[in-house]
């Protein structure tokens, strides 16, 4: 058994599954099965009358009681609530991703024996909220997350050391650039990486955390469902239960058709049954707009980028969808390279991660003890202001996406009106140049500014974001002798009060008998109100 000071532990927590890894004696990645002895275990909870079931068992379970289960639940990270209600009970999509946590912990210890620390894996299109989530989500497992590395840069790490392109002695080799194109079962991701013996510099990331392998399951569950309704007149989106079986018999048609030109695909339902064969070209032209939203996604970061296709030296397909023919046909059409296929789909973010953990940690190999990562940040970060002319709500951009990191800068603001008796500094991420569609991180307050302050006061806002996650926000009216300082170590998310509530729950079972209790979380609470006399104002001057 290695010893938890030995283990340096990497998990892929994924949409549909999720994989732990760990570094061995010898400084290799290493996939520890779950306890029923698979390499991935399904992120999926059925929380059952005595306690949560996690993984194969809550599939089963869930097709007599489809209204117990938790499924997907990364999609509505960062979200104040999940999807379905379970029983009765409105549940944080974090709780039920650090069930799944929890099962993948509690498993690995058999062979690991008990740790705590991991780095946890997400995509790279994730923002901040959903970063923040994710965190919260190993605490409530009991797990110390050291860091948070974007899916394709840690299978860049992977494929960069398995491959030999760090060598034996930590020398450098040859400099690749390597387009990651990592279509998991939920999400989907790009970033473009430069790798040498030196370390791993992400160039530019782009991607869509609403697109996965499950939607092409449901364009086969969708067109199924139609031909039963046709038949039988019977809609199965109303029947929740045999949507989630249709959903496995879809999935299950995907991956025939991965392998074989066509497949029959039988569904009953109440003495009712349908069968259709369904052809690969059949299912192709099903989901041909799927696929063209990754094709036009690749095309949107080269061009970020500023590279063509001609400066990419390698194409590393990463997820269980890339085995799909449609996928490896279109990116050989468009890129004009061979799709290198050549690290396992499902295991490769995992190994990464524990790679990754090891440097951290300074455990396993000593050729990847002093290689460097460096990201980029995936969303535009940016403070909302007024813009005096107009006197409407902009946007002020700070630090652009695709920003090497660590990245410091400072721009001009000014008070907007007469007497202002405070600054408020709205921190925004993503979004329109007139403040639609951010997301609010945090806000910093200059307070109890000097009487008479004269509208057009300068105000100075800096922004530091760290290669660690850790944004600092500060401002300064060096005229009224006034600073604030803001430190965003992604705070958005739960209370630490809320977080105490949900692991005494957790710790307790949540167990849930027939009788359904009342819902646990309050409505969403909408966007921010802001009082648009406090703002700064927008200055167009230069920049400091």
């Amino acid at each position: 058994m290695t010893s938890a000071i030995e283990s340096a532990v990497g998990i892929d927590l994924g949409t549909t599954f999720s994989v732990l890894a760990y570094l061995d004696a010898d400084g290799r990645p290493r996939t520890v099965p779950n306890e029923e002895g698979e390499l991935i275990t399904p992120s999926a909870v059925f929380f059952d009358r005595q306690t949560p079931i996690v993984g194969r068992e809550a599939l089963r379970a869930a097709e007599l009681e489809p209204e117990r289960l938790a499924r997907f639940a990364k999609r509505d990270v960062g979200q104040r609530q999940f999807g379905k209600a379970i029983c009765g009970c409105a549940f944080p999509p974090e709780v039920i991703e650090s069930l799944v946590l929890g099962k993948l912990k509690h498993d690995a210890g058999l062979k690991l024996g008990s740790f705590r620390k991991a780095v946890v894996t997400v995509p790279a299109y994730f923002n901040e909220p959903r970063r923040k989530a994710t965190q919260d989500a190993g605490r409530l497992a009991g797990l110390e997350v050291i860091d948070i590395i974007n899916e394709p840069t840690a299978a860049a790490i992977a494929y960069g050391l398995e491959r030999g392109i760090v060598a034996a002695d930590g020398s450098p080799r040859e400099r690749e650039r390597v387009l990651v194109y990592d279509l998991g079962g939920g999400t989907f991701d790009l970033t473009l990486m430069e790798i040498d013996g030196e370390g791993f510099r992400a160039v530019a990331v782009a991607g869509d955390v609403y697109l996965g392998g499950m939607d092409w399951d449901e364009r086969i569950a969708r067109y199924v469902g139609e031909g039963f309704s046709k038949q039988h007149g019977v809609d199965l989106r109303n029947q929740p239960g045999e949507w989630e079986r249709l959903m496995h018999a879809a999935c299950d048609a995907k991956l025939s058709l991965t392998a074989r030109t066509e497949t029959l695909l039988s569904f009953s339902h109440a003495g009712q049954q349908v069968r259709i064969r369904l052809k690969r070209d059949d299912f192709e032209s099903l989901t041909g707009d799927l696929v063209e939203r990754t094709r036009l996604t690749c095309r949107s970061l080269l061009k970020d980028a500023g590279v063509t296709w001609s400066d990419v030296t390698r194409l590393l397909l990463v997820g269980g969808a890339t085995r799909m023919p449609m996928i490896q046909r279109m990116l050989a059409e468009e890129s004009g390279l061979s799709p290198d296929r050549s690290l396992s789909p499902d295991e490769a973010v995992a190994h990464g991660a524990a790679i990754y953990a090891g440097m951290l940690l300074h455990q396993g190999a000593k050729a990847f003890r002093g290689l460097s990562v460096h990201n980029v940040n995936s969303h535009t970060l940016g403070v909302l202001g007024i813009d005096l002319e107009s006197r409407l709500t902009r946007r002020k951009v700070m630090i652009p996406r695709n920003t090497p990191l660590p990245a410091s800068v400072t721009r001009k603001f000014q008070t907007s009106k007469d007497g202002q008796k405070d600054v408020i500094i709205p921190v925004v991420e993503g979004g329109t140049d007139t403040g639609e569609g951010c997301t609010h991180i945090g806000r910093l307050a200059v307070a109890d500014l000097p009487p008479d302050l004269p509208v057009g006061t300068p105000v100075r806002v800096t922004f530091q974001y760290g290669q660690d996650g850790r944004l600092t926000v500060r401002a300064t009216l060096p005229a009224a002798g006034r600073e604030a300082q803001l430190t965003l170590e992604r705070a958005s998310g739960m209370s630490e009060a809320e977080l105490g509530a949900w692991l005494d729950r957790i710790q307790g079972g949540l167990a849930f008998p027939d009788a359904p209790p009342a819902a646990a979380l309050p409505d969403d609470d909408g966007p921010i109100d802001l009082d648009e006399t406090q703002l700064a104002a927008l200055d167009d001057t230069d920049d400091v």
